[in-house]
């Protein structure tokens, strides 16, 4: 027993992705010892628990991602009607007893024992990757078909459509983005993509008129002129560049204890801390780091042995990419405040477990595809 328990470790250790996992235990670490800089500078709205809830976060991840690698991501796949449920449940949960988290205007979180949530559209990412993959992969020779577009566009609008209802207007978008990056890895007719671009030019008046509040074309026309409303809209992202600024080329240190505070710092605006505690240099090492796991997320999709392992990586891929685009772009200033993480790093312990969850499936797909077909 003991025997073969060796054999398939050392099994798991020649096949696995050990760069990917490296990277992201690094990230967790780094998430950490951030936020225990910000406490040494006594920064209003981060408490001690951030950090415990951190290390209890990405130490189940870490545990979380390494299981679920193990697992065939075929099994993963086919066993949606176990796991789908559960979320779809938490997440109308949310309608009923849902809770705010911070300056957050969406109720998406569920309240749980010791002052602790749970966001239910996190884990629905997972679920979605898992089902539009699996679906997909039955469609492929006829994905072109008026039929299966209109099919793989009902199975996206049931999650989007739920994020949407709950006001968490950044899931959403990350949502949509999953869904079309699939959609165009599955080979999707470009006369479709001409047409959904052309509709989506045309409407994007009309929502801007008629769909968005007040607030939210708020949110975009800011990043103009932040200094339009700069104790309003404009107070956290002028904070931010501020932050980002007094870092320099080599920052000031992350235990220096005199930091530039902005709403939210622990969690969408990390990125501002990174940025005055490490500088430039400490910016462009975690981009870095991030972007050389988003790549392996895309060398393991052209290695796949299948199309359900590729349209998986594409998904994480996706979710990892966007997010962080949108984080840094928030922090910059270049894109409106939508209140997303950055992935691993960002305070927030179901972000930090289901960014694991995304990376056990990749996983999944890298050891699964690479191990020889007598081993399978």
């Amino acid at each position: 027993m003991v025997k073969k328990a060796f054999k398939a470790l050392f099994r798991y250790i020649k096949y696995t992705d050990k760069i990917i996992l490296l990277l992201c235990i690094c990230c967790s670490v780094l998430s950490v010892v951030l936020i225990k800089g910000m406490l040494n500078s006594d920064m209003p709205y981060v408490y001690p628990r951030y950090v415990q809830v951190q290390i209890v976060a990405g130490s189940l991840g870490i545990l979380s991602a390494i299981i679920i690698s193990f697992f065939d991501y075929h099994l993963l796949a086919k066993l949606w009607r176990l796991y789908v449920p559960i979320v779809l449940v938490l997440v109308l949960l949310t309608f009923f007893i849902g809770t705010q988290r911070g300056e957050a205007d969406d109720k998406a979180w569920l309240p749980l024992p010791f002052g602790m949530s749970l966001q239910p559209s996190e884990f629905m990412k997972m679920a979605f990757i898992l089902t539009f993959s699996l679906h997909l992969t039955k469609v492929k020779d006829k994905i072109n078909s008026i039929l299966h577009i209109i099919l793989l566009c009902i199975h996206g609008a049931i999650p989007i459509g739920l994020v949407m209802l709950q006001g968490d207007d950044g899931t959403m978008l990350i949502f949509c983005l999953i869904f079309l990056s699939m959609l165009f890895a599955a080979g999707i007719d470009w006369k479709y993509i001409v047409t959904a671009v052309v509709a989506v030019c045309v409407a994007v008046p009309f929502a801007w008129e008629y769909l968005l509040s007040n607030d939210q074309r708020i949110r975009f026309t800011i990043i103009f002129n932040l200094e339009s409303d700069p104790l309003g809209k404009g107070f956290q992202q002028l904070e931010g560049l501020t932050a980002l600024g007094a870092g320099k080329i080599m920052g000031n240190g992350i235990f220096s204890g005199d930091h530039w505070w902005t709403p939210e710092i622990h969690n969408d605006f990390i990125f501002v801390f990174i940025g005055q505690a490490m500088g430039l240099v400490g910016c462009t090492a975690v981009v870095v780091v991030l972007m050389i796991i988003m790549m392996r997320f895309l060398v393991a999709a052209h290695k796949a042995a299948d199309d359900l392992g590729r349209f998986i990586c594409i998904g994480v891929f996706a979710m990892f990419a966007f997010q962080t685009i949108f984080n840094i772009g928030m922090c910059l200033s270049v894109l409106p405040v939508i209140g997303l993480t950055l992935p691993l790093i960002s305070a927030g312990g179901t972000s930090v477990v289901t960014s694991y969850l995304g990376i056990g499936l990749a996983l999944s797909v890298i050891y699964h595809s690479r191990k020889p077909e007598f081993e399978r």
